[in-house]
């Protein structure tokens, strides 16, 4: 919780900003391939027009010799082609290495990179995944913003991406 402080007659009183977080389960599910390339994965917002207004994460193997591992996010379509291509990869505080079968729990803060401050109106979590030898798929979660009380809201894929959930609280 950030705190900020304000100045009264009396002295010094601390209390509680006002900022709004979102917090996003996501789940690789375990295939059962005989050869597993752990996925690509982008999740990114867009506004209601489409456009791309915040990117959240992107996990690549960005340790490979001669940033090979690049030469492989196109195959994240959508998100390349509304937001990817035109970024210089890596991009601190939202890349991050691939991640295997599992659950993921990330939380983003209004006014904290990489969610920034979002202007009221109607929006979409976009998660895509793509893996070499394997599938592509995107899952989109509606939402709106600012959040009026905690809500939840959630979409699943059906082979690359499992459930995602959006939880979004004032």
């Amino acid at each position: 919780m950030r705190i900020s402080v304000v100045f009264a007659a009396s002295g010094l009183i601390a209390t509680p900003a006002m900022a709004n977080d979102m917090v996003v389960n996501l789940e690789i599910p375990r295939q059962n391939v005989a050869e597993y390339h752990k996925p690509y994965v982008a999740m990114w917002i867009e506004d209601s027009s489409g456009k791309t207004v915040a990117n959240l994460d992107v996990w690549y193997d960005g340790d490979m010799r001669k940033d090979e591992g690049k030469k492989w996010l196109p195959d994240l379509r959508t998100w390349w082609r509304r937001s990817g291509r035109s970024l210089k990869m890596p991009v601190s505080g939202v890349t991050g290495p691939t991640q295997g079968p599992g659950k993921y729990d990330l939380k983003f803060a209004e006014g904290s990179r990489p969610l920034g401050k979002l202007p009221t109106g109607s929006y979409k979590l976009q998660v895509e995944a793509a893996r070499e030898v394997g599938g592509r798929e995107l899952v989109s979660v509606p939402f709106q913003w600012p959040p009026k009380g905690t809500k939840v809201a959630s979409a699943s894929g059906s082979k690359e991406l499992g459930t995602v959930r959006l939880t979004t609280k004032p």
